[in-house]
C-alpha cells in the first residue's frame, strides 16, 4: 500500500482531475488517495461561514452558490458529454445538505469553531466525491471512503488531533476486502466519539495522509505539489531559490512549526513512529524525483533555507507593578492563549517582560481586554516572521539590522526575526 496526497491546486481544474487520473493510473500497487477541497474552495467557505455567523444568511447563500458553481464548472470539463445522473445527484445532495446547515441560523460567536467545522468540511466531501466518479469512468475503480467515519478525533475544533487507536480499526474495515485496489478519501476532516465533525487545522490533509500511512502500514507517503520538490524558499516571495533533495524528519518538523509550506507540523510524528518515507513530488512533472523526508539522509543542507510566516502580531505584556511576570503568572498567560486558540510562534522574556509573536486571531482584542485586567498590555499587528535557518552574514545583515525589525532571536544555526509586514516581499538574491 502506498499513500498518495494531491492539495487544493492539484484538483483546481478538470485538467487537474485528469492528471490526478493519470498519476493514480500508473500506480500498480494499492493506493490510498487523499484529496484536498478543489482549490480555494475552503477559502470561499470560510468567507461563507463569515457572512452565515453575521447572520446574513441571503449573503451565505449567495457564497456557497459560487462554490457550486465552481464545481459544476470542474464537472463539466470532466464529463463533456453529460455529468451521470448518478454523480449529479450524490453532488447534488451534498449541496443541498449544506444549504440545509446555512438556513438554520441562529449560530452563536462561541459556536464559531463548530459551525467552522460543520460548513468548512463539505469542500472535501465534494471535491472527492467527483474525483472518485471521475477515476471510476476513466477505467479506475475504486472505493470513494467518508473519512468522518474512519478518522476519530479529539473535540478541539478547527485544530482537532486524530485518535490513532480509535481510528485505526474503522479505517482497517474500511478498506478490507474490496474488490478495487484504489480508496479515495478527504483529508483535512473526521468527527468526534459523539459523530460531530471536526476539521485539522489548515491544511490538515497532510495530517490525514500521514495517519492513513501509519494506520495501513504504507511503503510510502507521496505529497504532489506545484513545485519540483522541497525548495530552501518560497520562489513566490524569494529569488534563486534552491531545491534540497532530502530532509530528516527532525528538520522537517523545525521547519514547518516555523511556518514552511512544506508540510503541515503535526505530519511527521506518524510517520517517524514507523519510518515512512514521504515524497514532495511535482504534480506538474512526474518524471521528477521530488525531495523525500526520512529518518536519516545521505548528505547535508548546504543552502540557508528561508520561512516567511505572514499574519503575525506582536504581543507585549508587562506586570502593573514590578513583580516577575516570568515566575507568577506565565502559566496563566499561555492557558488563556490556548483556550482561544491563539498559536504562539516566538517567546522571548526579561525580569518584567514578555513578548510572544502569535498568529493573528479574531479573539485577540477579547484576549487582550482580559489581559489587562492584570497587565499592561500594548501589541503590533500587521506583522510577520521571517527564520532563517543557516543564515549567513549577508543575510543577517540585510534582514536582521533592518529598521523594520521589531524582535529578534539568534542562535549559532538559526535568526527569527519579527518585523513590519511589507507592503512588498523581498525578491534579491537570497545569499
Amino acid at each position: 500500500m502506498k499513500v498518495y496526497k494531491f492539495g487544493g491546486a492539484s484538483v483546481r481544474s478538470a485538467d487537474g482531475v485528469r492528471n490526478l487520473c493519470d498519476i493514480v493510473r500508473e500506480e500498480t500497487e494499492p493506493l490510498f488517495v487523499v484529496v484536498s477541497a478543489m482549490g480555494k474552495t475552503t477559502n470561499a467557505l470560510e468567507e461563507v461561514l463569515e457572512r452565515f455567523m453575521a447572520g446574513d444568511r441571503d449573503g451565505a447563500l449567495d457564497g456557497f452558490a459560487q462554490v457550486e458553481r465552481n464545481h459544476e464548472e470542474i464537472l463539466a470539463g470532466l464529463f463533456p458529454e453529460g455529468v451521470p445522473a448518478a454523480v449529479a445527484g450524490a453532488v447534488e445532495a451534498l449541496y443541498a445538505e449544506a444549504r440545509g446547515v446555512l438556513l438554520s441560523g441562529g449560530a452563536r460567536e462561541a459556536d464559531y469553531d463548530r459551525w467552522y467545522d460543520r460548513i468548512v468540511s463539505f469542500g472535501e466531501l465534494i471535491s472527492t466525491t467527483i474525483v472518485s466518479a471521475y477515476l471510476e469512468r476513466a477505467g479506475v475503480p475504486n472505493r470513494w471512503i467518508d473519512m468522518r467515519r474512519c478518522f476519530v478525533t479529539s473535540t478541539r475544533h478547527r485544530d482537532a488531533n486524530i485518535n490513532l487507536p480509535l481510528s485505526a480499526p474503522l479505517l482497517k474495515r474500511a478498506v478490507a476486502g474490496a474488490p478495487v485496489r484504489v480508496f479515495v478519501g478527504q483529508g483535512f476532516i473526521g468527527s468526534t466519539a459523539a459523530g460531530d465533525p471536526t476539521t485539522l487545522g489548515r491544511e490538515g490533509s497532510d495530517y490525514s495522509a500521514a495517519v492513513a500511512a501509519n494506520i495501513l502500514d504504507a511503503e510510502s507517503l507521496s505529497i504532489w505539489k506545484d513545485v519540483e520538490g522541497i525548495l530552501n524558499a518560497d520562489p513566490k516571495l524569494f529569488a534563486d531559490t534552491v531545491y534540497i533533495p532530502e530532509l530528516t524528519y527532525l528538520d522537517a518538523i523545525e521547519l514547518a512549526y516555523s511556518g514552511a509550506q512544506i508540510i503541515h507540523p503535526k505530519t511527521i510524528k506518524p510517520l517517524q513512529n514507523k519510518n515512512i518515507p514521504l515524497y514532495v513530488r511535482p504534480f506538474s512533472d512526474r518524471g521528477k524525483p521530488g525531495s523525500v523526508i526520512r529518518g536519516e539522509m545521505t548528505g547535508r543542507i548546504e543552502a540557508p533555507i528561508l520561512i516567511l510566516k505572514p499574519n503575525q502580531v506582536l504581543l507585549s505584556i508587562r506586570p502593573k507593578d514590578f513583580s516577575f511576570v516570568i515566575e507568577d503568572r506565565m502559566v496563566y498567560i499561555f492557558s488563556l492563549l490556548e483556550q482561544y486558540r491563539i498559536r504562539t510562534n516566538l517567546i522571548q522574556s526579561s525580569a518584567v517582560n514578555l513578548s510572544v509573536c502569535v498568529d493573528a486571531s479574531r479573539h485577540l482584542k477579547e484576549v487582550a481586554e482580559r489581559l489587562r485586567q492584570e497587565f499592561r498590555v500594548v501589541y503590533n499587528s500587521d506583522m510577520e516572521l521571517l527564520t532563517i535557518r543557516g543564515y549567513t552574514p549577508p543575510l543577517y545583515e540585510k534582514y536582521a539590522e533592518s529598521s523594520n525589525a521589531y524582535l529578534i532571536q539568534k542562535t549559532r544555526k538559526m535568526v527569527r526575526i519579527v518585523r513590519r509586514t511589507f507592503p512588498w516581499r523581498p525578491q534579491t538574491n537570497i545569499y
